[in-house]
C-alpha cells in the first residue's frame, strides 16, 4: 500500500459490512456479491474514447477507487486513494468463426466469475473488451455489489456514456459535482440508532423465526457445489399497462404491490400465517445533498414481516403493507446486523431467507455515440437462496436468482407461474378477500367449475332414478 496515494480513510455502509462479512466468511465462494454485466456494441467504437470515459468516471467517484482492510482490527475502513488506474483488456478474436467466439466468450465469463474480485486491492472492477468483426465489440463489466448498488450501476453507464460521447467528439462535459462517498458516511453518523433500535423492536415484536422453505428444497446431493441460477418471465404490454394502472387507480405503488404477491405467495408455500422477507431500498436520504447521484453502496436490505389473513380484503391489506414500508423509510439506515441483534431471532439463522429488488438499470437512457448496443447478460448472486427482481419497463420483468443446489427449475418456474397468477387475479377481483384468492388460472377455474357442473348434473340425473 502507497501511504502518498491513499486519500481518506473511513467506515462502511451498513450493507458493506454485511456484504463483507459474507465475503470474508465464506472465502470458497470467489463469486458471491461478484456483478458481471455483458454487453454487445455494433458500430465504429472508439476505444481509446471508451478506455478514457472508464478512467473518467473512476476519478470523479471515491467509492470506485477504494480498496477494502478488516484484518487485526476491531472494525473494518475502506481506504479511498487519490489515483486509481483502471486498464482495459483487449481481446481480438476477428477471423474466429461465431460460434466459437460465443463459446470463448461463455467460458472467459464462467472463469472470471470463478477469480472473484480480491477486496484488499484496487480497483473493485475489471473491464474486458472484445473484438468478434470490425465493428462488432462484446464487453465484459465485472465489479463487486460492495462499491456499487443497482442505483449506482445505472448512474455509472448512463455517466460512462455521456463521457464516451463527450470524449469521441473532443469536448468536456460538465456534471454537477463529483460524488464523494464519505458525505453518506458522515450522514450515517449523525443518524439516531436508539430511535431505530426502538422502532425496530416494536416492528418485529414476536417474530421469533425467518420464513423457511425447506419443503421446497430440491433432493439434491449433499456434495453438490453452491451457485446461482437464474429464471425470468415478463408480462405481456397489455398485461403491465393493466397492472400500472391497477396501482394508479388505488394510489399503491407499484413495489407496493408486487411485494404483496410475494408476501401471498411466501405464506402458501410455508403455511405460515406471518412471513418475514427481506426488502432492499434505495438508502439515499432526501436532507443529504446529491444522493440522488452519488455513486456507492447505499442500498440496504430490511426486513418485512407481514401477516397473511384470509379475511382480510386485499385492497385493505396492501395499503396497509405500504403504510408499513413508508414507515421503515426513516430507518432504512439501520444495519440489519443491529436490527437482528434487536429481534428475537436466534443470530444462528438469517432474519430472513429471501430478498425483493426493484431493479433502476434499465429505467437510465444512456447514448453512445453513433453505436447500437444491448445489455445481454447479467451475472449476480447474494447470500439469500430466493432473490425476487423485478424490472420496470414496457414488458414487466419478474426474475428469480435462487440458489440451485437448493432449488430445481422446476420449483422456481412454477413460483413464477403463480406469480403471474395471482397478479392478473389480484388486478381482476380487486374487492377479494385474501383467503378467495385463486393460483389457478382462468383455464383452470373453466375445467373445475365444468367438472363440478357435470358431477352436479350426474348425481341429479342419478336421484331422479
Amino acid at each position: 500500500m502507497n501511504d502518498q496515494n491513499i486519500q481518506d480513510i473511513h467506515k462502511l455502509s451498513p450493507l458493506q459490512q454485511g456484504i463483507l462479512f459474507h465475503c470474508t466468511y465464506a472465502r470458497e465462494l470467489t463469486s458471491l456479491y461478484l456483478v458481471q454485466f455483458a454487453i454487445s456494441f455494433q458500430g465504429a467504437l472508439n476505444v481509446s474514447a471508451f478506455h478514457n470515459a472508464w478512467q473518467e468516471l473512476v476519478n470523479r467517484h471515491t467509492s470506485l477507487r477504494t480498496s477494502f482492510y478488516w484484518e487485526d482490527i476491531e472494525k473494518p475502513v475502506q481506504i479511498v486513494y487519490k489515483q486509481v488506474k483502471v486498464p482495459l483488456e483487449e481481446h481480438d478474436w476477428r477471423g474466429i468463426e461465431l460460434v466459437e467466439q460465443q463459446k470463448r466468450l461463455e467460458l472467459f465469463m464462467e472463469k472470471d466469475r470463478k477469480q472473484g474480485i480480491d477486496l484488499s486491492q484496487e480497483p473493485l472492477m475489471r473491464l474486458n473488451l472484445f473484438r468478434f468483426a470490425d465493428q462488432k465489440y462484446e464487453f465484459v463489466w465485472s465489479v463487486h455489489f460492495i462499491v456499487a448498488d443497482g442505483w449506482s450501476t445505472a448512474l455509472i453507464f448512463q455517466e460512462v456514456s455521456q463521457l464516451y460521447c463527450a470524449f469521441c467528439q473532443g469536448k468536456n462535459t460538465s456534471f454537477a459535482s463529483r460524488s464523494s462517498f464519505r458525505d453518506y458516511i458522515a450522514w450515517l453518523q449523525k443518524q439516531d440508532l436508539f430511535e431505530a433500535e426502538f422502532f425496530w423492536r416494536q416492528k418485529l415484536k414476536g417474530l421469533k423465526t425467518s420464513t423457511h422453505l425447506t419443503n421446497l428444497y430440491a433432493e439434491n446431493s449433499p456434495s453438490q457445489p453452491e451457485r446461482v441460477d437464474y429464471q425470468i418471465v415478463y408480462l405481456s404490454k397489455a398485461a403491465t399497462v393493466e397492472l400500472t394502472s391497477f396501482a394508479q387507480r388505488h394510489r399503491l405503488t407499484l413495489f407496493t404491490l408486487l411485494q404483496g404477491v410475494w408476501a401471498y405467495l411466501l405464506s402458501y408455500y410455508s403455511g405460515d400465517r406471518q412471513v418475514v422477507y427481506g426488502c432492499a431500498v434505495a438508502g439515499r436520504p432526501i436532507d443529504l445533498n446529491g444522493a440522488e447521484s452519488m455513486i456507492g453502496m447505499l442500498m440496504n436490505s430490511l426486513p418485512v414481516w407481514v401477516e397473511v389473513d384470509g379475511e382480510q380484503y386485499l385492497l385493505n391489506w396492501l395499503k396497509q403493507l405500504q403504510e408499513q414500508l413508508v414507515d421503515m423509510r426513516q430507518y432504512e439506515y439501520t444495519p440489519l446486523v443491529d436490527i437482528q441483534g434487536w429481534s428475537e431471532v436466534s443470530r444462528e439463522q438469517p432474519l430472513f431467507e429471501s430478498l425483493v429488488v426493484f431493479e433502476k438499470l434499465n429505467q437510465v437512457s444512456v447514448k453512445w455515440e453513433d453505436l447500437d448496443f444491448e445489455f445481454h447478460s447479467n451475472f449476480y448472486w447474494t447470500n439469500y437462496p430466493l432473490n425476487l427482481v423485478i424490472y420496470p419497463g414496457s414488458k414487466l420483468g419478474i426474475e428469480i436468482a435462487y440458489h440451485s443446489h437448493l432449488f430445481n427449475d422446476e420449483t422456481i418456474l412454477g413460483m413464477l407461474e403463480h406469480f403471474e397468477i395471482l397478479v392478473q387475479n389480484m388486478v381482476t377481483n380487486p374487492e377479494v378477500r385474501l383467503k378467495d384468492l385463486s393460483l389457478l388460472t382462468t383455464e383452470e377455474l373453466q375445467s373445475i367449475l365444468l367438472l363440478e357442473k357435470e358431477a352436479t348434473f350426474d348425481f341429479v340425473a342419478f336421484d331422479c332414478k
